[in-house]
């Protein structure tokens, strides 16, 4: 009975003016979590459930769930908090996280196929957690990229629905631009197979020998040690 007494002693129930200071270290933590991603940010954690009893608390750290990507860190979610001294115990938090942040959405029906230009889209602003992966808000990210699937007006535009234009194409004569720590060299060769901007590809020098590049914007192949 004594043990049970003094037990009951060291339970705390987790009031609202004991739960406030919590909750607005899992707010602060949230926002300096987030500080790097672009968007505006509203932050609200709680409730906890009133019921809940823990052993007093003095010194507080919250963290992220194991597995969670930051990028990803929107909507409603959960935010681990955990008790330092004098006791150790932790629990989780429900978080909701609203990040408003612009993003290109197609201003009209657009075909599979199509090369996109200004006038394409429209920028649209709205919730992280409503859009879709991949949703792009930069329009470098699309100007000249080609539509691999059609899209109705108004549906965001996705990083993964686009692809780069082909600047080298199968047999195609190339440059090819021989880099490496204090050295540059050139050569000529013919592609083996085609490449957007960023991609590998392969080309056969003169002498026969087989090299593999990074395809660049002008039409060369950039080779690197």
């Amino acid at each position: 009975m004594k043990f049970y007494a003094l037990s009951a002693l060291l339970l705390v129930l987790v009031s609202p003016a004991w739960a406030d200071p919590l909750l607005q270290q899992v707010e602060d933590f949230v926002h300096e979590t987030l500080r790097d991603q672009p968007g505006l940010k509203s932050v609200a954690a709680g409730p906890i459930d009133p019921r809940m009893r823990l052993p007093a608390c003095t010194s507080y750290q919250p963290f992220l769930p194991a597995g969670m990507d930051v990028s990803r860190l929107a909507g409603q979610t959960q935010i681990g908090i955990r008790c330092l001294s004098p006791s150790r115990w932790s629990i989780f938090v429900p978080v909701k996280i609203a990040i408003e942040r612009s993003y290109l959405a197609a201003a009209e029906a657009l075909p599979a196929g199509k090369i996109l230009q200004a006038g394409d889209w429209v920028v649209r602003s709205g919730d992280v957690s409503t859009l879709p992966s991949g949703a792009i808000s930069n329009p470098e990210e699309a100007i000249g990229k080609t539509l691999r699937l059609s899209l109705k007006a108004g549906q965001p535009l996705r990083a993964e629905q686009l692809s780069a234009p082909i600047v080298i194409q199968q047999g195609q004569n190339v440059r090819l631009v021989f880099r490496g720590a204090g050295f540059s060299a050139s050569n000529e060769g013919k592609a083996l197979t085609r490449a957007s901007v960023g991609q590998v590809v392969q080309a056969r020098t003169a002498s026969g020998t087989i090299v593999t590049g990074i395809a660049q914007a002008d039409g060369t192949i950039l080779v690197s040690p």
